[in-house]
């Protein structure tokens, strides 16, 4: 599968309605060429995205790569559509993309270049820098680099001479621009017509654009980008751009940390699965709005001062560190069994399911009803994980069916404490009318023709190896990751256990701390 390119930074993004009292006139100009795309241009300096812009990074590849062959061989380009503000900044209504992809080539920034390092404050995900790199390596062989049509001009002997001769009429080619007239309003409502028109955005997207100012929408951009990139938060006072700029990092990184590689070769995996896809997204505004209780009809007001984002980061970070952290209330649920199918592919509903069960629990003051049987309930997962992939085909995605998953869970554990064994759940399960259509026999319906094993095949074979052979949590039997185990005194402190080596087991941060005692 192609993998995207992230070009967010190149443009930076401005608020439509910015007014510096910026003085003098402007002529709109009617066309751009390349020098206007330098980073140290007059031009490319003042050109922005509105704030509510949507990520620079659905192009992959290949579509970059075609884009620059167009632009230098004299090809027609669609117009780029731009408005002036009154503080003279460029807003890009339409183009973004196209801009970013031309400008990525002239100042040899892919997503991990100077401008994208100064955006990203040095912080940029392997994955992108591999993509980055991968697309680099595309336009050195099909087009050639930039700097190579400059050097061209200078010193023809020492290019090839395919660049040569396009390098002499590179000045020459323009991208033709159309303006919008108006205020902001008049561009904003510009802005939404073209793209829903074009390429209708994405619904979690277009969720995010129209929260951009509420606590909601602040909190899951920041989360999402480890609290770098464009600070939506700007606004606020130095203090409180830090503590969001810090708890975003902190759940980020619980999240999202190891990055996700296939096929699987480790059981090392994030609880997020990719953060930088679509799927990402979602997950996180939902992640939010369920710790929240934010819901089509909660009045989630514009946060004036930042105070409510931070409210709403906290209760984010309570919850993912009772999923899987080094925090004393961490359950530390294993992402391989809770949240990743047996072929090694991230699970959202399964993701969201596992925050409605902690919250219930959390409310019932039930985690030691559930610790009692979670061995046995993680058995459970891992053989009749069929099961969820069905509730999921049932109800047709994953936003649907993650309450019936819950729902799943709490049955099952009732089950498993009356004595039901694991392997009569899936009968039992069966009696309730919301799982009455669940099939028993789990049918693999990939039939396999290759002798070559597939990505899938592989991360299975690997899950299946490793998850037989880790380790266990000393009290309860569940299975422990890295990122949620503690050493604990298995004659304890109280009673006169000493920290020896013989006297150290390892165990869950709350089945250490909390219900053992």
């Amino acid at each position: 599968m192609a993998k995207n390119i992230v070009l967010d930074a190149l443009i930076p993004r401005e608020d439509f309605e910015v007014d510096d009292d910026a003085s003098g006139t402007t002529r709109n100009v009617a066309t751009i060429g390349a020098r206007d795309l330098e980073y140290d241009s007059f031009f490319f300096s003042a050109l922005r995205k509105p704030d509510f812009q949507r990520e620079t990074n659905e192009w992959d590849e290949k579509r970059i790569v075609s884009l620059i062959e167009s632009f230098i061989s004299g090809d027609l380009i669609p117009a780029v559509i731009l408005w002036r503000s009154a503080a003279s900044y460029t807003f890009v209504i339409d183009g973004a993309h196209r801009l970013s992809a031309l400008a990525a080539w002239i100042n040899n920034d892919f997503g991990d270049g100077d401008i994208s390092k100064g955006f990203y404050d040095g912080v940029i995900p392997e994955e992108q820098i591999e993509t980055a790199e991968n697309t680099r390596k595309s336009v050195r062989k099909q087009i050639g680099l930039y700097s190579d049509y400059k050097l061209a001009l200078r010193s023809p002997e020492k290019v090839e001479s395919h660049i040569v001769d396009k390098a002499k009429s590179l000045g020459a080619l323009p991208i033709q621009v159309q303006w919008v007239e108006g205020d902001a309003k008049k561009a904003e409502s510009s802005f939404f017509k073209i793209n829903q028109q074009a390429a209708s955005i994405d619904k979690t997207e277009l969720k995010l654009l129209k929260s951009r100012r509420k606590p909601s929408g602040i909190a899951t951009r920041a989360i999402l980008r480890s609290g770098k990139g464009h600070k939506y938060w700007s606004s606020y006072g130095k203090e409180v751009q830090s503590k969001i700029q810090d708890l975003a990092e902190e759940i980020n990184e619980i999240i999202f940390q190891p990055s996700l590689k296939n096929p699987v070769k480790t059981l090392d995996l994030p609880m997020g699965g990719k953060n930088f896809s679509a799927q990402g997204q979602s997950l996180i505004l939902e992640l939010v709005n369920k710790t929240n209780g934010i819901d089509k009809n909660s009045d989630d007001s514009d946060d004036t001062d930042g105070q409510n984002t931070i409210k709403y980061l906290n209760k984010c970070l309570k919850v993912v560190r009772r999923l899987n952290s080094v925090h004393p209330s961490s359950l530390g649920l294993h992402p391989a069994v809770y949240f990743y199918s047996k072929d090694g592919r991230h699970k959202p509903a399964s993701f969201w399911a596992a925050i409605d069960f902690i919250q219930e629990l959390d409310k019932q003051n039930k985690y030691s009803w559930f610790t009692d049987v979670r061995s046995k309930f993680e058995d459970f997962l891992l053989s009749y994980d069929y099961i969820i992939q069905q509730l999921v085909r049932k109800y047709r995605s994953a936003t649907a069916a993650y309450p019936y998953i819950t729902k799943l869970y709490f049955i099952v554990v009732a089950l498993l404490r009356s004595d039901c064994s694991v392997d009569d759940l899936p009968k039992k399960i069966k009696e309730d009318k919301d799982f009455s259509f669940i099939t028993l026999n789990n049918v693999d319906g990939d039939e396999v023709t290759s002798k070559d094993f597939s990505r899938e095949r592989k991360s299975e074979v690997f899950i299946r190896e490793a998850i037989d052979s880790a380790v266990k949590c000393a009290i309860c039997g569940g299975l422990l990751h890295k990122n949620s185990i503690t050493v604990d005194h298995a004659h304890r402190k109280e009673d006169g256990g000493l920290g020896s080596v013989d006297n150290g087991q390892l165990a869950h941060p709350y089945c250490n701390s909390t219900y053992k005692n």
